[in-house]
């Protein structure tokens, strides 16, 4: 008895609650929550935490080792860089530009991808052909060269990556939303829907898109991953974040002469940049699989 009941609490269980429990039973995604959480309540409370100014510049204290080393200071447990900048603030404030851009440009990619993806699955005809076949063309070209074919036009810096990266994305999104509403379109109760009178747009936010939320979720997840790369990379290769920004792949790139001397500077925002796709990977699996185990129950 005890058993039934077992069985009949699981499976009345809303779809989310069925999600989260599957999630939550892989210690991987649990673990890369727990990472992608961290970093994101401290691009959000980054400037509030910081221990010193990220542009506060001193010439006493250049190079300054880190504080587990006879040389360092414990104000400054990074130590700091070339011009006297605490490390450890600027690592925090990159968090901001880094991982916080990248969510910003991922939400805003999703949304104008969602509407595209909405059109591009709902028509039919030549338009439909063209628009699909264009796309196809686009995802030839990888996101960070596309970003970095943007940039080119549009000119380095913070705001320009931002645009960059939104439409280096977007075809990722249409693409991938056009064929989730494409292969929705082919079920027999989008059919039977249609029988009973409900036009396009019922249709799409009725019965597609609440079915296709799942699908959207590992998209994003995949683009995020993508965003802070390419963040990143534009930063290291000058075309990014400007001097004296704290974004992670400029900091990288701004560090390079110094390497062999404060090796630190280099290897934490690395570090962190692989700490950040890391989270986003294992939540990403985590969902997918979670996803898989759902429909299978």
């Amino acid at each position: 008895m005890a058993k039934f009941r077992l069985y009949l609490d699981e499976n009345n269980r809303s779809p989310l609650a069925q999600l989260w429990r599957e999630f939550s039973r892989q210690h991987s995604a649990l673990f890369g929550l727990i990472l992608f959480s961290t970093f994101l309540s401290l691009s959000v409370l980054a400037p509030f935490i910081t221990p010193h100014d990220p542009y506060l510049q001193a010439d006493n204290l250049l190079l300054l080792a880190p504080s587990w080393t006879e040389q360092g200071l414990v104000q400054y447990p990074f130590g700091t860089d070339d011009l006297g900048r605490d490390l450890l603030s600027r690592m925090l404030k990159g968090t901001t530009y880094t991982f916080g851009l990248a969510l910003l440009t991922v939400l805003a990619s999703l949304l104008a991808g969602l509407a595209l993806g909405a059109l591009a699955g709902m028509s039919r005809g030549v338009k439909s052909s063209f628009f699909n076949h264009l796309l196809d063309l686009i995802l030839t070209i990888p996101s960070l060269l596309l970003a970095i074919i943007i940039v080119a036009v549009l000119g380095p810096g913070l705001e320009n990556t931002a645009w960059a990266v939104i439409l280096a994305l977007l075809p990722q999104f249409v693409h991938g939303i056009r064929n989730a509403i494409a292969e929705q379109l082919k079920q027999d109760y989008v059919t039977a829907y249609r029988l009973d009178g409900a036009n396009n747009w019922q249709v799409l936010t009725r019965l597609i898109i609440p079915n296709i939320w799942e699908k959207i979720t590992v998209l994003s997840s995949m683009a995020l991953s993508t965003a802070i790369l390419d963040i990143a990379a534009l930063g290291f290769l000058g075309l990014g974040a400007q001097a004296p920004i704290a974004e992670w792949g400029a900091m990288i790139s701004d560090s390079l002469d110094i390497i062999y001397v404060a090796p630190v500077s280099v290897a934490i925002p690395g570090l962190l940049i692989f700490a950040a796709v890391l989270s986003v990977n294992l939540v990403g699996d985590g969902l997918k699989v979670a996803i898989q185990k759902r429909r299978e129950s």
